[in-house]
């Protein structure tokens, strides 16, 4: 089965709830408070394993869950934060919230670790209430809820080179000659069904190449496997087309070129942006009309600037003029990786339900106040880049500052939100 794709359940960890006790101490028959705070919830992490090259671990189990925080204790002692959960996933992995579809976390490039869900917050003891009027507060804080959602793992390949063409056209026996991949070889179609990746050495250096797995006609509509394999293509930055060239089959090479650029443009238009190159293989058993074939394809294709090989991956010939031919078009491409940008905080459909109010008091402070708002800054660290960034875009998205503006709020004017005050500014 092709593992590239999982659907699973995340829930970080509640916090541990805050304690209600008081001293009892020899001669001191009414002590002060001393609950102690609850245990933070653990965190959903996701890091890259160089060890996994695909999603298999999460088919078959589709709940993870963190550890809860320890409620708090007695004489001040603070509960046992809840344990993390690391997910590991091979690199490429994109996570997506199932509802929505958009991205959380592209797990690519140097994104090797990150914090997907955090954990509730622990909750505070009744110590934190004291007060000249309140000396013996017989409540606590409870512990922040833990947050769950669904979410799509998506496998994306990373590799410089994607190998495209129909089934049988040669690509394993390509990759096995070029490669120090292993991959299985056999007369059946659809033969392929994990991307093999392989690294080809030369003697200035090599690259990454991606066997995709073999394509049909209709595979942008979904027909076959078509969508499963269609996502690896898009990361890469050369893309091989393979085609046979000795007709063995009975196929036309140059409408199979067409048909493959059809599917991919239909897939993802960008990616016909890419350069591109065309094997022609089994040129070894091509007896008549070799030079009819690859002259047919040069006329077609050399005059959009894409270059026809004509080899035998079984024999080797023309391979190598090939490969430098590819080494010098990837020279010509962007070197960074295509990381996808996060579009979605999970954060904020937990948030969403719950009310909140924005008022402005007697003393000209605009105060935001509602369960909302705590669950946000409990969860929220605002001192970190990615919290502060993620504080802006919930004050927008929840329309907090639109109901400031609305009250009148002016530059400089002075915002609370619980512990936290901060000056606005547009």
């Amino acid at each position: 089965m092709f593992a590239d794709r999982a659907k699973i359940i995340i829930k970080s960890g509640k916090g541990g709830d805050g304690h209600v006790s008081f001293r009892r101490e020899k001669y001191v028959p009414n002590g002060g408070p001393d609950g102690g705070d609850g245990g933070k919830g653990g965190d959903i992490i996701f890091q890259i394993d160089e060890g996994l090259n695909t999603l298999a671990d999460y088919r078959h189990r589709r709940k993870f869950a963190a550890r809860p925080g320890e409620e708090g204790g007695k004489k001040n002692c603070h509960g046992k934060n809840g344990e993390d959960l690391i997910l590991k996933v091979p690199e490429g992995t994109v996570i997506k919230d199932a509802d929505s579809g958009k991205v959380i976390a592209d797990m690519s490039g140097e994104n090797r670790r990150q914090v997907i869900l955090k954990g509730g917050r622990g909750g505070l003891g009744n110590q934190h209430y004291a007060t000249s009027t309140m000396q013996a507060p017989k409540y606590a804080q409870p512990g922040g809820d833990a947050i769950e959602i669904e979410v799509l793992l998506e496998l994306k390949v990373i590799a410089d080179v994607g190998l495209v063409g129909f089934p049988n056209v040669g690509k394993s026996t390509f990759l096995s000659r070029v490669t120090n991949a292993k991959p299985k070889i056999a007369n059946y179609h659809f033969t392929t069904l994990n991307p093999n990746l392989g690294v080809v050495d030369l003697e200035d250096g090599g690259f990454v190449i991606a066997d995709i797995p073999g394509l049909i006609e209709g595979a942008s509509e979904g027909i076959g496997l078509g969508h499963e394999f269609l996502r690896h293509i898009e990361r890469t930055k050369v893309i091989i087309h393979m085609v046979d060239g000795a007709s063995v089959e009975g196929r036309d090479p140059l409408e199979d070129i067409l048909a493959i650029n059809k599917e991919l443009e239909a897939y993802d238009p960008s990616i016909l942006q890419k350069p591109q190159v065309i094997a022609a293989n089994k040129m070894d058993v091509c007896m008549d009309g070799q030079d009819a074939v690859i002259q047919k394809l040069r006329d077609t294709f050399e005059p959009q600037g894409i270059q026809v090989f004509a080899i035998s991956a079984v024999s080797g010939m023309g391979v190598n003029e090939l490969l430098y031919h590819v080494k010098e078009l990837l020279q010509t491409c962007p070197q960074e990786v295509t990381v996808y940008e996060s579009e979605f905080d999970p954060a904020l459909r937990f948030f969403h339900d719950e009310p909140f109010t924005v008022e402005k008091d007697e003393e000209g402070i605009y105060v935001v106040e509602g369960p909302r708002i705590e669950k946000m800054l409990g969860y929220t660290n605002i001192d970190s880049e990615k919290g502060f960034l993620f504080f802006q875009r919930f004050l927008k998205e929840q329309g907090i500052l639109e109901q400031l503006e609305a009250l009148g709020i002016q530059e400089g004017d002075t915002v609370r939100m619980y512990g936290l005050m901060f000056d606005y500014y547009k």
